[in-house]
């Protein structure tokens, strides 16, 4: 893969179909047709979708069709608003980035590998050998020791996949929660429809700053983009190995997830926005901003008003 087309700059519709309640009331009203018109026109061309597995799937493997009902109307809606989508599962049965999820096991029981080939199998079906759609197997493989499973266990998806979906573009990313360093160990890609995909928050201290969850890096300030001594070039260096790494294996990469804490004062916020958008339009990376609404990083939330019409010149 040379190029991946349609898929330039996104934005994440995080906290909707994962990371949630799961009520009915919240399913029905988080993101509604008005939000795909607003997020049209920001000038993006896709939206990311992260998607639980529980959302649609039962524990014996058989697929909630009323789960299944919310991608079929995201679905229209991004038809209807000229925006292409990509397909993230989240969270499967046993596994998520999220240790408060409780869900382990994925890499040592069979079962919930299998519940995952089958999820994905049926998603394939569904949904695969549009140009309009992507699918990415798994959000933030989270420990470098899951990595060589993560390799097999990837394979063996996309393996399937391929019998009900041959020409669906593929996003896989690495350990460390898709981290860019982890790119280089991933195995090259199954087939010429596959592509490298990372997250990024560099630098965690200023874009996760005051972020609770956060145990590993010191986000316990308040920091300004400057105090971090962050700069374009940094973005640039960043990613210069991984693009290298794309390049040699004859795919893309592509970044799913990037943004700033909504504790980070707004025009830093863009600062940083126009730094890291330099970088991808260095390399021609396509990416999908985190988030849309909410979830701590909402870039339709009130605080980033003053900003967003800047901002979304950068997305």
């Amino acid at each position: 893969m040379e190029k991946l087309i349609g898929f330039k700059k996104g934005v994440n519709l995080g906290g909707w179909l994962s990371q949630c309640d799961y009520s009915t009331e919240h399913l029905n009203s988080f993101i509604a047709e008005k939000d795909f018109k607003k997020i049209a026109s920001w000038g993006v061309d896709h939206v990311r979708i992260p998607i639980d597995y529980n959302i649609v799937q039962n524990t014996d493997g058989t697929i909630k069709e009323s789960g299944i009902a919310y991608i079929d109307n995201a679905l229209e809606m991004c038809k209807k608003y000229g925006l292409n989508t990509v397909i993230d599962l989240h969270k499967t049965a046993g596994f998520s980035f999220d240790k408060g999820e409780n869900e382990s096991g994925f890499f040592d029981d069979e079962k919930y590998r299998q519940l995952f080939y089958s999820l994905w199998e049926e998603l394939a079906k569904r949904y695969g050998n549009s140009e309009s759609i992507v699918f990415e197997l798994l959000n933030e493989i989270t420990d470098r020791e899951f990595s060589k499973k993560w390799n097999e266990t990837a394979k063996e998806c996309i393996k399937r996949i391929r019998t009900h979906a041959k020409d669906t573009v593929i996003f896989v990313g690495g350990y460390w929660n898709n981290s860019i360093d982890a790119i280089k160990d991933l195995e090259p890609p199954y087939d010429d429809r596959v592509a490298y995909t990372f997250h990024c928050y560099n630098p965690m201290p200023f874009t996760h700053q005051l972020a609770w969850w956060v145990d590993n890096f010191d986000v316990s300030q308040k920091k300004t983009y400057e105090e971090c001594g962050c700069c374009a070039e940094d973005f640039v260096k960043a990613f210069k190995e991984a693009w290298e790494i794309a390049r040699k294996n004859n795919t893309v990469l592509y970044c799913s997830e990037y943004g700033v804490i909504d504790k980070a004062s707004p025009s830093d916020t863009l600062k940083w926005y126009k730094d890291i958008n330099s970088a991808f339009e260095h390399y021609g990376i396509g990416r999908c901003a985190w988030n849309y609404k909410e979830k701590d990083f909402g870039l339709s939330d009130k605080n980033m008003e003053g900003v967003i019409d800047e901002v979304r010149k950068y997305l």
